[in-house]
């Protein structure tokens, strides 16, 4: 199991991964299975380095983030936080701090619509290793997972990379981390002396250096053929978040994973889906995030203070809005 509420799908990404006749024999790709979902790689190996050892060097950086941050491991670090008694506090392994420094940030920029501690309300509504089974929360159960929810509650020192467990916080970092493992993966194989290749992760990817012949990687974001749109990922990454894949659905109510912690409640406006680009995974999956429980016109404006390239679309009655922000890259040949 693992730390993601998305898998690969249809309508997220496409990166070519068949080889084509073309193809030299150095573009090569491997892959494998990682938390609850897929990886896959497409690079470009001048000095032929046994795929074994490629594939190994992935795996165990992935490995790293499932037992820092898995949340469906009992024993990875962040279920043990979990577990802690109230007023203790825990130093966090490098990793691990890395991510509560970025999590943390994007927390007090956006007022809350990302928090860590949302662990609780994504079990109220039937998602994570905790969920509840019984349909809809009642309102006593909503109100005490809420009590339990706010990221100010960990006091984290920045610095030394330390949280307080104040009592019944449950941290949940599947807004984030999944991007954070495809950067982890990314320099795993920089360490091995590759330059040039595409990393995914349960569909966040992040592409380094070029294709073999000069060309950028290149994506195809969203296969709605009405915002379809082609993008190269020159040494940066793209995340996408939504609510077209993982959904609940009791008595009539059809909810999606994205919980707004500002209210304890699935956001519930007319935004299908988000994809940002950042130099890194990890950001452009946090933002996603943020964005995404933001809503069209807050999120919209949100990206745009903090120059964040992202695309929006929304569910239209006829057919999708979308809303590019300034620094989304104009569509190829435009």
């Amino acid at each position: 199991m693992g730390l993601s509420f998305s898998t690969w799908r249809a309508g997220g990404y496409a990166n070519a991964a068949v080889p084509r006749a073309a193809d030299p024999a150095t573009l090569q790709q491997s892959g494998g299975q990682t938390m609850g979902t897929t990886w896959s790689l497409r690079f470009d190996n001048p000095r032929m380095l046994p795929l074994a050892e490629v594939r190994a060097a992935v795996e165990s950086a992935l490995g790293r983030v499932v037992t820092q941050m898995s949340n469906w491991e009992p024993d990875s670090d962040i279920s043990r936080f979990n577990r802690a008694p109230a007023g203790s506090r825990h130093v966090l392994p490098a990793e691990f701090a890395e991510v509560m420094r970025c999590a943390d940030r994007w927390a007090t920029a956006s007022g809350g619509a990302i928090d860590p501690t949302i662990g609780p309300l994504a079990a109220c509504w039937g998602f994570g290793p905790e969920a509840h089974e019984s349909g809809l929360p009642s309102a006593q159960v909503l109100a005490d997972a809420r009590a339990r929810v706010g990221w100010p509650r960990l006091a984290f020192d920045a610095a030394d990379g330390s949280l307080l467990q104040p009592g019944g916080v449950a941290l949940d970092l599947s807004g984030i981390a999944k991007g954070f493992a495809v950067d982890c993966g990314v320099e795993a194989l920089r360490a091995l002396g590759l330059a040039d290749l595409l990393l995914e992760v349960g569909g966040e990817l992040r592409g380094i250096g070029r294709r073999p012949g000069g060309q950028p990687w290149q994506v195809l974001v969203d296969g709605d053929p009405a915002v379809a749109q082609r993008v190269a990922l020159a040494d940066m990454a793209i995340a996408t978040s939504g609510d077209r894949w993982h959904r609940r659905t009791h008595q009539g109510r059809n909810w999606s994973h994205t919980i707004d912690p500002r209210t304890g409640e699935p956001a519930a406006h007319a935004l299908a889906s988000v994809t940002v680009l950042h130099a890194e995974c990890m950001q452009a999956d946090a933002l996603a995030t943020v964005l995404t429980v933001l809503g069209p016109d807050e999120g919209f404006d949100f990206a745009q203070r903090h120059d964040i390239a992202a695309l929006l679309v929304s569910r239209g009655d006829a057919s999708p809005a979308v809303r590019a922000t300034r620094a989304w890259p104009a569509p190829a040949g435009t």
